[in-house]
């Protein structure tokens, strides 16, 4: 049996997480405090002790969620004797969740990362003025309906599909007024729910492109090393190990479809049984049962999960 690493995007943050991590083990905590450093400040105290409007914030979201994904991970090495190299056929991750594999994958530095997702939070937010954009989500639909619904619904503004996640789950993304269109257009095509979703911008979609422009711009300064395992690309669902492509992949992310979906079937049809996600939440594991049929996700982000991870990851790697 074949496992791969996949690493969570924005919406599974909550106050606390990754401090049960860096109370029981020193490798997590280095990893916040590399981090803290970074960014020159005390993210983990947001992190760990809130409010929670605070780490919501993109700018906060998304290096938080990939300080918690690599100081899982490091605890996964120190005490279960993991190792990317061997027990990963890719890694892959969700919209942010793309730089938390890469750094798992050694192609990026921790403290690179931390400030290329501060920076690409605040790119993204500051993109498009609020209430100019918004996202809505579609569910009950195929990828195929909800594209063309949101070709219908741009009417000469942007609408399209930001998120393919599975499980006939397809989020779009655009002007707000093109986006109301979708809902309303999809509710007559036999979605089972199309609603509007509380974010601050229109990830995902061409509104972004300034951020994509601030992306190209800070990823050209920093070193990417060709990673230990594939990463399987957002934007391509298809793996990818050339530094200058992954940093080409990053930019085109920004404005682009997160190919979930996609991503998930093809490495399910490279062999991987087992879908590991490591981090905040359990919100991959979920679509990944809905996505392969057979695929075994499994979530690990608190001391408590360590030994049931440890054992499946030992499982796959025996075949």
């Amino acid at each position: 049996m074949t496992a791969a690493f996949t690493f969570p995007g924005q919406g599974s943050q909550a106050v606390g997480m990754g401090k049960a991590l860096a109370d029981a083990f020193p490798a997590a905590r280095a990893v916040f405090d590399e981090v803290d450093a970074a960014l020159g400040e005390k993210l983990t105290a947001i992190i760990w002790d809130g409010p929670a409007e605070t780490l919501q914030l993109t700018e906060n979201a998304q290096p938080a969620l990939m300080a918690v994904s690599l100081a899982t991970l490091r605890v996964l090495e120190s005490e279960a004797g993991v190792s990317v190299a061997r027990d990963a056929a890719f890694v892959a991750g969700h919209s942010l969740g793309e730089y938390s594999a890469l750094a798992a994958a050694g192609a990026l530095s921790i403290s690179d990362t931390a400030r290329l997702l501060r920076t690409r939070g605040r790119a993204m937010q500051k993109a498009v003025p609020v209430g100019v954009g918004a996202m809505a989500a579609l569910l009950g639909l195929d990828y195929d309906t909800a594209v063309a619904i949101a070709a219908e619904a741009a009417q000469g503004q942007v609408c399209g599909a930001a998120n393919d996640n599975g499980g006939g789950q397809v989020v779009v993304s655009g002007n707000t007024e093109a986006v109301d269109r979708a809902v309303e257009i999809a509710k007559g095509r036999g979605a089972k729910r199309a609603m509007l979703l509380p974010v601050s911008a229109p990830f995902h979609c061409a509104l972004m492109q300034p951020a994509a422009d601030a992306m190209a711009e800070a990823l050209a300064g920093v070193t990417i090393n060709a990673p230990l395992v594939p990463l399987v690309a957002n934007v391509l669902a298809a793996p990818i190990i050339s530094p200058d492509e992954i940093r080409r992949r990053l930019v085109e992310q920004v404005t682009g479809t997160v190919r979930w979906r996609e991503s998930v079937t093809f490495m399910a049809g490279q062999g991987v049984k087992l879908f590991v996600e490591i981090g905040a939440g359990k919100v991959l594991s979920g679509l990944v049962r809905r996505i392969a049929d057979g695929a075994i996700g499994t979530a690990v982000g608190s001391p408590n999960d360590i030994a049931g991870v440890k054992d499946a990851i030992a499982a796959a790697r025996a075949g």
